[in-house]
């Protein structure tokens, strides 16, 4: 199937999208989308964001954004050294991330990726956050974040994030 890869075919999660027939192989990331994402979006604790086809409602991709802090001591001392002495930082966190096996291999991880980070971005500029953090639930997810240059914290290895500065690099 060849896709239209379009940042414009990602969207806040609406009723009209097609949550039941998403597989992305990840029963709870299935389950997330099909029970819990709308109503995290109206209790505004998360922002799923899907991609789909135009003309059509299936959900090829989501990810879920929304606000969060961490503790200073986890950053490598020399960006700690950098930033204010504050016990904690606001951050983006990109809570979820997931791709429809009838999608896969075909870019719409990355296009999804930067999306989220496009939009935090914005975001930032508004309501204050220093980076975007992710949790990688696995070794091949922490693969797919390094690959974009995200960063281990100390304590938690699989958490990872990517400061917003490097972040509007990327978009300049």
């Amino acid at each position: 199937m060849a896709l239209a890869l379009s940042p414009e075919n990602i969207r806040p999660l609406g009723k009209a999208h097609d949550r039941k027939s998403f597989d992305c192989g990840n029963e709870h990331l299935d389950r997330y989308l099909r029970e819990q994402a709308r109503q995290d979006a109206d209790k505004r604790v998360a922002a799923p964001f899907v991609l789909t086809q135009p003309g059509s409602p299936k959900v090829l991709g989501f990810y879920t954004l929304s606000s969060s802090i961490i503790p200073v001591g986890e950053l490598p001392p020399d960006l700690m050294k950098r930033l204010p002495r504050y016990g904690q930082l606001p951050v983006t966190l990109l809570g979820r991330l997931a791709v429809d096996r009838s999608a896969a291999g075909e870019g719409v991880g990355e296009l999804l990726l930067v999306d989220a980070l496009r939009r935090s971005l914005q975001a930032a500029q508004q309501i204050a956050a220093m980076a975007v953090i992710v949790d990688a639930k696995d070794e091949q997810a922490e693969g797919f974040y390094r690959h974009f240059d995200f960063q281990p914290f100390q304590q938690t290895p699989l958490r990872l994030f990517l400061p917003m500065a490097q972040i509007a690099a990327l978009f300049a």
